[in-house]
């Protein structure tokens, strides 16, 4: 993979994100049916963080998944929230402000494929709806398994494809046909929202996903497909 693709999808991902910001969590709650707060609480669930741990959320966004694990590792623990996009990273400070939860979380402008943390730093590190995103998955999963403590777990959560006849092609109808509809009215534009069914489309099976997981040496890596294989998380072990 050419050196200049990771940048090239940065900028491209960061100006899709700067535009929908405001709206993101919003249209994540519509378009999911309201099931992203159980994706989200699931996935930090199964990084098996406690009170006092210390946590990661790279492309944290708007910080949801950071206020997930902030209720898990509690005051006396520390939870940092990564993401390059200002302006999801201004979104994330301010509803942490509000959950009165800023005393653990703390934000870092950064990029997932070269983190600014020093080996074996976290107790649990999550990345969601990240992977899609990223230019070079496998380095960024070495990534994420170098900051992790030994016996820490890394989890993914993010979109994957369902098996299910039917089912399966009424889902691909309604990203490729309704959400672009959706981003139209929502935002004034469906680019960022047809990116959606775009990229996931070029993103590797869950299948493939996890066979990553073991190859960037990930141990008694998992994956559990949610709501009809619509998302999956994806668990591995340093």
């Amino acid at each position: 993979m050419a050196k200049s693709q990771p940048q090239d999808r940065d900028s491209f991902c960061k100006k899709i994100f700067s535009t929908i910001a405001t709206r993101y969590d919003f249209f994540n709650t519509v378009l999911s049916l309201n099931r992203d707060k159980y994706w989200r609480r699931f996935t930090v669930n199964m990084t098996g963080l406690k009170p006092g741990d210390r946590a990661l959320d790279v492309c944290c966004g708007t910080g949801r998944i950071c206020m997930e694990q902030a209720n898990l590792v509690g005051p006396t623990g520390k939870v940092i929230g990564l993401d390059f996009c200002r302006d999801m990273l201004a979104i994330a400070s301010r509803d942490i402000k509000a959950a009165k939860l800023d005393n653990i979380i703390d934000l870092v402008e950064g990029n997932a494929h070269d983190l600014p943390f020093s080996d074996n730093t976290f107790d649990g590190v999550t990345i969601g709806f990240g992977l899609r995103n990223v230019a070079d998955i496998r380095g960024v999963l070495a990534e994420l398994r170098r900051v992790v403590r030994p016996g820490a777990r890394v989890v993914s959560l993010d979109l994957a494809k369902p098996g299910i006849i039917g089912f399966k092609q009424l889902y691909n109808f309604y990203l490729e046909q309704f959400v672009p509809f959706l981003g139209r009215m929502g935002v004034g534009q469906d680019t960022p929202y047809r990116w959606l069914p775009e990229s996931l489309k070029i993103f590797p099976h869950q299948s493939e996903i996890c066979t990553m997981f073991s190859d960037a040496g990930l141990k008694e890596t998992i994956y559990y497909e949610l709501t009809g294989g619509i998302v999956a998380v994806h668990v591995g072990v340093k």
